[in-house]
């Protein structure tokens, strides 16, 4: 015979209240049918869990031993319908979260503080990489969300701004600009450029090169790196200027002066985006959430 779940609660009634009647009623059971539960638990086991007599009931060892598992099997058992519930509510889960450099110093840190603090069992792995490798990773549905330089406009994608950032130029401390208040794109035409890679940064380089060209020069580069660190330590070695996110003014290292451009009239937006037929519990909960921290 097979046990099942109602033979553990009913030997633990039994055994909690050493009485058959009490039990029953507790279980909302006759007294028969609990006397037949308990002797086809035993008869499964092959073992006596419980010694009657006519007037007491005592829980032999191999009772005992069961006793403690039993109620050990049951807590498990009660715990995971609840985490199964919660997560059907998309209270409990795990997301895959991508981020560029722009939205690391800008907003997501203070966004994904607040969503872990309202579902503290939502796991939450993130991934570093550029726009490109996080709409790749998404597009093939290995992570669920992607902060990333904005805008996208594929049509299986969902994507919302959540941090709009001026352009701003960065210098040495050692710069002839650096004594300035703020600077025009014009003053900048001579300099040698330090600038991410195209191949990580092709979002970032395709505003940068328009930026520039409105004001009638095209960046002269002179090195390129991998991320926002790489370059704002050139440029602190003065090995040339370059044009960033306000947003950097988050972190900026030591021996780099950041200076407003007083004609450069537009704004970057960083988006979060994802699969528009994706809808785990829990990504419905982090679209709900995210919702309400769009510009």
């Amino acid at each position: 015979m097979r046990i099942e779940i109602r033979h553990l609660r009913a030997f633990i009634a039994v055994a909690e209240l050493l009485h058959f009647r009490q039990a029953a009623e507790r279980l909302n059971l006759a007294q028969p049918a609990l006397s037949r539960t308990i002797q086809q638990l035993e008869e499964a086991l092959g073992v006596q869990l419980l010694a009657r007599t006519n007037r007491q009931v005592a829980i032999t060892e191999p009772g005992h031993t069961f006793l403690d598992a039993s109620r050990k099997l049951l807590v498990q058992l009660d715990l995971a319908i609840l985490n199964t519930r919660r997560a059907g509510q998309g209270e409990v889960g795990r997301l895959s979260i991508g981020y560029t450099d722009f939205a690391i110093t800008g907003r997501l840190p203070l966004i994904l503080e607040e969503f872990k603090s309202i579902y503290p069992e939502i796991k939450i792995d993130l991934l570093f990489g550029s726009t490109e490798e996080q709409l790749s990773l998404l597009n093939d549905s290995r992570i669920d969300f992607a902060f990333v330089t904005g805008p996208n406009r594929a049509s299986n994608l969902t994507t919302i701004p959540i941090q709009r950032d001026r352009f701003i130029a960065a210098v040495s401390n050692r710069h002839r600009l650096a004594s300035r208040t703020s600077i025009r794109l014009e003053d900048l035409v001579e300099e040698p450029f330090i600038v991410g890679s195209i191949e990580r940064w092709k979002h970032f380089r395709r505003h940068l090169d328009s930026l520039c060209m409105s004001a009638g020069f095209m960046p002269r580069i002179s090195q390129e790196t991998f991320n926002s660190e790489g370059i704002f330590g050139f440029v602190a070695a003065d090995f040339g200027v370059t044009i960033h996110l306000e947003c950097a003014n988050n972190y900026i290292r030591k021996g780099v002066t950041t200076l407003p451009i007083e004609n450069a009239n537009r704004y970057l937006e960083t988006e979060v985006a994802w699969l528009s037929t994706a809808r785990s519990p829990a990504q419905k909960v982090f679209v709900d959430f995210i919702q309400g921290h769009s510009l």
